[in-house]
């Protein structure tokens, strides 16, 4: 199921089309996906550059086209060189693509190029080269590893900033041993403070699921009580002077006393001003 099924499903159970996600899902992957619905769908910005992690298994010992499963096999390592890598050669792999570094996306990625995505054009056997970016990977530890004559599998749980490319890390991972490596299996069990186990499957969806956007605002970004005054303040587009202390981060979410979400706020000088409102009566 692709992020597209989700949404067309949620669009039917909720009688609306005004629904949006946070972080595509490749039709290989599983695991967390947020949606957002009505006004709502003005938080998603503020939810796609969260950290996440996912559970993933990589292959070592051959290449693939999309650098995962889905694509065809265009180089395999002998036998004999997957069995002379050792577990150090791998934890060392490993350590290399921890921290900051720089990764080239896979060129099937949903990254646009000339505002065409990078996947549609590679589909149509059009040559596509993206640049590197930087991505910093928390942590990349291995769970389990099993050992075959023609392959090395590792079931690992990788910690990233958004933007970061799991297939790529397989990929890296088998060049840089010389066998090759891509992507078998892959769930996202964690966007910034949001765990799939605390989600509902695409056949639970109903309104009475559905969480509050002030719930969710503050669980990603933080909040600042506001007055009455000051969310009539913010609502109409004015500063709230002299407020800027009071910001816990660079965003917040700004809650009226009726704990409704009034929108998110930024620091401007010694100010607070709102970098988006939601709609008056949103919930």
């Amino acid at each position: 199921m692709t992020s597209h099924d989700v949404v067309s499903r949620a669009r039917k159970a909720l009688g609306t089309r005004k629904i949006g996600h946070a972080g595509t899902l490749d039709p290989m992957a599983t695991g967390l996906l947020i949606l957002g619905v009505e006004g709502a769908t003005r938080l998603l910005t503020y939810l796609v550059g969260l950290d996440k992690t996912y559970l993933a298994t990589i292959r070592l010992g051959a290449e693939t086209t999309t650098d995962d499963a889905e694509g065809e096999i265009v180089a395999t390592a002998a036998p004999e060189r997957i069995a002379a890598i050792v577990d150090d050669a791998i934890a060392s792999g490993i350590a290399a693509l921890t921290g900051e570094i720089s990764q080239v996306p896979s060129t099937v990625s949903a990254i646009k190029v000339n505002g065409r995505r990078a996947y549609d054009l590679a589909r149509a056997g059009e040559q596509v080269e993206l640049k590197a970016r930087e991505v910093t990977v928390s942590r990349f530890e291995v769970r389990q590893m099993r050992r075959a004559d023609d392959a090395i599998e590792l079931d690992v749980v990788v910690d990233c900033s958004s933007g970061t490319y799991i297939r790529a890390l397989a990929r890296d991972l088998g060049a840089g041993l010389g066998i090759g490596g891509h992507l078998t299996a892959l769930r996202r069990t964690r966007i910034g403070r949001f765990d799939v186990d605390d989600a509902i499957a695409p056949d639970e969806i109903d309104a009475s699921r559905l969480r509050g956007a002030a719930e969710v605002a503050e669980r990603a970004v933080g909040r600042i009580d506001v007055s009455a005054d000051e969310a009539r303040d913010l609502r109409h587009g004015k500063r709230l002077e002299g407020a800027a202390d009071r910001l816990p981060g660079t965003v917040a979410a700004a809650i009226d006393p009726d704990g409704r979400l009034v929108g998110i706020v930024e620091r401007r000088g010694a100010a607070l001003k709102s970098a988006m409102n939601m709609p008056e009566g949103a919930e």
